[in-house]
């Protein structure tokens, strides 16, 4: 007979993760890994459970050229702008990944199986265009589970509620502040209120907040090599770590209030907490770090393939590791900016190059797809 902690070991720590209620997402998609199968696979044997995406993935994927090759001509004979052939790619890519996931999403009832796809990074401080795009891209892939991703810029947080209120389920990404996604949860709920005057079935909308984590470290640690004393040195590695659990006890204080309590009396569901950048980025720390020590019921974590290969190899899952952290969190923030680092200044930084590194990564996208369609003998 196998006893738990026998039957715990041997279902491996992507296993012990799914147990633990984090929802174990995939930041990577291409044509390539939908058509050979990959995506597939790693449902059936990874525990991957949903998709993300972003403007730096597609221009990795579509960039290449590799598996768009028949899309590309078909478009350049048509003679469509560039803008309207990543459009088209891009939503191909994820409606078949949406199909891929359909029966997880089915299984869930809705709360994974999701596939998210980015607004136009061009549009993150422009409130009715990122609407008008959010809508765009939900027709255009026109599955149920897919979730339009808006940046938690200013000019963000009005179209979340307005994406929400017309019934659209939405990533919210470039969370980088604790104040900014206690706004971020304040605009989620407002667009449930709207959803609800507006009639719709309040438990159909879905969404999750992406608070990025290991670039906060990244910026951070820097700051404290400078310092270079022990006091700062000690501090390395644990900023992005402590943001992150205040953020889920933020999530617990609004989701336990009485605004929430009215709409999940209505059928509303819970924005969950999405744990994105979980690359580890500094060779000095444990390749599975910001996997192994943000374990909380009700979390997605969103991981690149090696990411996910290394939390399958040797990621140690013991169980919740923030809930009972708050208050060394709060700590720890508070000595860094004792040590003269100020938070605010560090966070709207990284929100501000966040968005600018996705510009950027999309331009190089358009740019590619403009050579690919000039090569085929129609101008974009």
């Amino acid at each position: 007979m196998i006893t738990v902690t026998e039957a715990t070991a041997t279902a491996g720590a992507l296993g012990r993760l799914a147990d633990e209620g984090v929802s174990i997402w995939l930041d990577d998609l291409s044509r390539g890994r939908i058509e050979s199968g990959n995506l597939a696979e790693l449902v059936a044997t990874r525990n991957v459970v949903g998709v993300t995406t972003n403007p730096s993935i597609f221009q990795a994927a579509i960039g290449s050229g590799e598996g768009y090759e028949e899309q590309l001509a078909e478009l350049a004979v048509r003679g469509v702008t560039v803008d309207e052939a990543v459009r088209m790619m891009t939503t191909a890519d994820v409606r078949a990944a949406a199909d891929v996931l359909r029966s997880v999403f089915t299984a869930s009832d809705g709360e994974d199986g999701r596939v998210s796809i980015e607004v136009d990074p061009r549009l993150a401080h422009h409130t009715r265009a990122t609407v008008a795009e959010a809508k765009q891209l939900a027709w255009l892939v026109d599955r149920p589970n897919v979730m339009i991703k808006i940046p938690a810029t200013k000019a963000g947080l009005p179209a979340i509620t307005e994406v929400i209120g017309l019934g659209i389920s939405v990533n919210v990404t470039l969370i980088f502040s604790l104040e900014r996604y206690r706004e971020v949860m304040e605009a989620y709920l407002a667009g449930l209120e709207k959803a609800k005057e507006r009639g719709l079935d309040l438990s159909a909308i879905h969404s999750v907040a992406s608070f990025f984590v290991s670039r906060v470290d990244t910026e951070i640690d820097k700051r404290l090599t400078l310092l270079g004393t022990d006091a700062a040195l000690a501090l390395k590695g644990r900023a992005a770590l402590a943001n992150a659990r205040l953020a889920y006890q933020a999530y617990e204080e609004v989701f336990a209030g009485e605004r929430w309590s009215a709409l999940a009396a209505a059928g509303a569901r819970r924005q969950r907490p999405l744990w994105a950048s979980t690359g580890v980025k500094d060779p000095a720390y444990k390749d599975t770090l910001y996997v192994d020590e943000l374990v909380a019921p009700g979390t997605v974590n969103t991981m690149p393939e090696a990411t996910l290969d290394a939390t399958a190899d040797h990621g140690d899952i013991t169980g919740d590791t923030v809930t009972g952290g708050y208050a060394a969190a709060r700590a720890d923030l508070d000595a860094v900016e004792q040590l003269g680092i100020s938070y605010a200044e560090v966070v709207q930084r990284l929100e501000v190059e966040g968005v600018a590194k996705f510009e950027v990564a999309w331009q190089d996208l358009l740019n590619a797809v403009t050579k690919s369609l000039n090569s085929k003998g129609v101008a974009a």
